[in-house]
């Protein structure tokens, strides 16, 4: 599995910080960011958020919240992954 970096929260202190990779060979979008707290997740969660889907939060996911100053990044890693996922569909 091999991540391309790329971006993290312009005003990182040096720790931790949200940050955004796209995985090469899925094109997938992986985030890094600080977990939402009870209130937010008790929102999410309780909410039926599209018509005849279940509620709730799975077990095997997390709700985590990515700062507005990041959307640049997340645009960025968007269209990372929409190359990386057309250059898939052309070798196979």
């Amino acid at each position: 599995m091999a991540l391309r970096f790329v971006g993290i929260d312009p005003n990182t202190g040096g720790e931790g910080s949200p940050t955004v990779w796209v995985e090469e060979e899925s094109a997938d979008l992986v985030l890094q960011g600080e977990e939402a707290d009870a209130l937010l997740q008790a929102l999410v969660g309780s909410t039926e958020w599209v018509a005849g889907h279940k509620p709730g939060i799975p077990a095997h996911e997390r709700v985590i919240r990515i700062p507005a100053r990041m959307v640049p990044i997340l645009r960025e890693a968007c269209d990372a992954a929409e190359r990386a996922s057309a250059e898939h569909r052309d070798v196979r």
